[in-house]
């Protein structure tokens, strides 16, 4: 499920001990740090042991189960001894997952005891799926099977997460229970992984105001957090800032996307017109394209571009276009418009995320002129485009200079100054500026 993967949470189990399972059912459903992905038996059999619970966070390569085959059950019963011999047993092994994940505590967590109840709120439903943890925390909301139907859901396939559940008790306050204050276990944060971060601030208990509320992180907004501080911990940041006209580019997108999106059913966005720039850029300074791995500098021979994309719950996802250099410019769009989506849809794969050697955020997406961008670890650097505005500029003439309303946008270009010099992290971003300013206005797409 991705080269770069270590771990992996358990998020819930589909099936129980003793339960039939065929070769490549789902049996659980594991959380990587973006990305839910269920995990399907190897073999057909009788799940006979399960070793790790929900929540637990589990190895590449450890064995989180056993599974009985059904030679194997026969070979045992036909033994003269059986009382003493013990089944073999096949491990599921956890595939390999997107790195690191961190337990996430839960205010309620369905036990044995609650198994019954659980079965008053249906397992699918209105063609959805519902894990016992939303369905325990149904059943002690007392909300009926209709009224849960109702939630609109965030997770994959429209699946109602906790977090769906909770935000809409929160906005129904006069139907919700007090769960009690959820006090989180110092030692599960993420700056006390082994990657702890050690800092000289000190923490304050704050205490919420009258009106306010407190929320608990979510999952992935953990993961960001402790990611972008130790980026920050790890490479000494310096951002260079470079303006381009790009007013050749507004002009030809303006003449050609129509019959664009008419041939290719997709749309011409300025991303990709972007995006082929810096792959141009890279290639003529490859030592922009490579990793740090302790004191070794790793040099990628792939142009794998992260594309920075928001989510609607305000989250931030990367997926990766692999082997940019190799797409044209409808085809880039292609691979922006559907990736884009998928991340908006909850349906990216874990390969999907993976593997970037090199990032790119819009933040004139959100009206920003300019921003100071965090490197994405294990790369080097990463380029914020700023939003295209229409400002009075001076332009040279055969005629001599003259005052023009022009289309203009700041990109910014953070770099680790370990291995990335100002002159090389300054060059690759005017070459990129270059490339979108010397737009050819008669190209064909």
């Amino acid at each position: 499920m991705g080269e770069s993967v270590a771990e992996a949470t358990i998020t819930e189990w589909l099936k129980k001990e003793g339960d039939t399972i065929s070769m490549d059912e789902s049996v659980l459903t594991i959380a990587t740090d973006k990305v839910d992905s269920d995990l399907p038996s190897p073999v057909s059999g009788k799940l006979s042991k399960i070793l790790f619970q929900v929540n637990d966070v589990i190895q590449v390569g450890q064995v989180i189960a056993h599974i009985s085959t059904e030679s194997e059950e026969n070979a045992d019963s036909t033994s003269s001894k059986p009382q003493l011999e013990s089944k073999e047993t096949k491990p599921i092994e956890n595939i390999q997952t997107e790195n690191k994940t961190f337990n996430e505590k839960v205010p309620f967590v369905p036990s044995e005891s609650t198994a019954s109840d659980i079965s008053k709120i249906s397992r699918e439903s209105a063609g959805r799926f519902y894990s016992p943890l939303v369905r325990s925390i149904a059943k002690e909301e007392g909300l009926s099977q209709e009224i849960l139907d109702s939630i609109p859901g965030t997770g994959n396939e429209g699946r109602v997460t906790k977090q769906d559940l909770m935000e809409f008790l929160n906005r129904n306050s006069s139907q919700t229970k007090d769960f009690g204050e959820i006090k989180p276990d110092p030692s599960e944060s993420p700056l006390s992984q082994p990657e702890k971060i050690e800092n000289n601030f000190s923490t304050q208990s704050i205490s919420s105001e009258e009106n306010g509320d407190i929320v608990e992180m979510d999952r992935m907004r953990k993961l960001i957090a402790d990611h972008m501080v130790m980026s920050k911990k790890v490479s000494p940041h310096v951002t260079s800032f470079v303006e381009a006209d790009v007013t050749s580019i507004v002009i030809w997108r303006k003449r050609v996307k129509s019959e664009f999106e008419k041939r290719e059913n997709n749309r011409l966005t300025f991303t990709p017109i972007f995006l082929e720039a810096v792959v141009r850029a890279i290639k003529d300074f490859p030592n922009i394209n490579v990793s740090v791995d302790g004191n070794k500098i790793i040099s990628h021979k792939s142009i794998n571009l992260g594309m920075a994309t928001a989510l609607p719950n305000g989250n931030l996802i990367v997926p990766v276009i692999k082997n940019a250099d190799r797409f044209s410019l409808s085809g880039l769009a292609k691979e922006v418009n559907e990736l884009a989506q998928n991340a908006r849809e909850n349906k990216l794969k874990p390969d999907d995320i993976s593997g970037g050697t090199y990032t790119v955020t819009n933040v004139g997406t959100f009206g920003n002129v300019m921003g100071t961008p965090i490197i994405n670890q294990p790369q080097v650097a990463i380029l914020a485009l700023g939003a295209i505005r229409k400002i009075p500029a001076v332009i040279e003439t055969p005629e001599g200079d003259a005052i023009a309303i022009r289309h203009k946008m700041f990109l910014s270009h953070s770099y680790d100054h370990r291995v990335v010099d100002g002159a090389l992290g300054g060059m690759f971003i005017k070459r990129v500026a270059e490339y979108l300013e010397n737009w050819n206005i008669d190209r064909e797409i």
